[in-house]
């Protein structure tokens, strides 16, 4: 692989990851909802989840789903159904603990934040059918694919690593400004509103 098309994927890469999509919209939820350890946690579940889904569509996986509206479909919309669930629980617990004298409902934790995106970005049909389409386009046939797979796999891995990571201390910034009952309230509905928001992204999700 040439460093001119290496460039080239990086920067493609980056616009990528500065594009808002059901990744970032997630994260952003788990900042607004539960602050900087749980964004941070998801952050690496996606990044983790970005692996595995590049592995399998350079692999062939993609063209799979590719042709298949069903397999794609199934998959499409068992992520959306997840994230909105997980949106709805958000709201509906967000006024529990504000009393005074009721007991503090516990944020989600990093760990299920960590496994819901690495969930995420594993089984996102769009994702992977977009890199099977996408990536090739980079190796060359003269030289080793493992070798140039591996590159793009680590390439895309830690670009979109640093853009999402800029968006989860971006919002659990935003979070921590807003100290008030009140505005905990709101920035938990507005966490899981993000989350709902990713769902209905993924849902609308289409093959091409």
């Amino acid at each position: 692989m040439h460093f001119a098309t290496w460039i080239a994927f990086a920067l493609a890469a980056a616009v990528m990851g500065l594009i808002p999509g059901p990744g970032v919209t997630s994260i952003v939820g788990y900042a607004l909802s539960s602050g900087r350890r749980t964004a941070l946690a998801s952050v690496a579940g996606i990044a983790i989840g970005n692996v595995i889904c590049m592995t399998v569509s350079l692999a062939g996986a993609g063209a799979i789903l590719a042709a298949s509206a069903l397999a794609f479909t199934v998959l499409k919309w068992a992520g959306a159904l997840y994230l909105i669930g997980l949106g709805v629980l958000a709201i509906a617990r967000s006024g529990k603990g504000l009393a005074p004298d009721a007991p503090a409902m516990a944020p989600i934790t990093p760990r299920a934040a960590f496994f819901s995106n690495l969930l995420l970005g594993v089984f996102h049909p769009k994702t992977i059918v977009f890199f099977a389409a996408f990536a090739p386009q980079f190796i060359s046939a003269q030289a080793s694919y493992l070798g140039q797979a591996a590159i793009l796999i680590v390439t895309y891995t830690v670009v979109i690593g640093c853009t999402d990571t800029s968006y989860a201390l971006a919002a659990s910034r935003a979070a921590h400004l807003l100290r008030s009952p009140r505005a905990t309230l709101w920035s938990k509905r507005a966490g899981g509103g993000v989350l709902i928001a990713a769902g209905l992204a993924t849902a609308a999700a289409s093959r091409r």
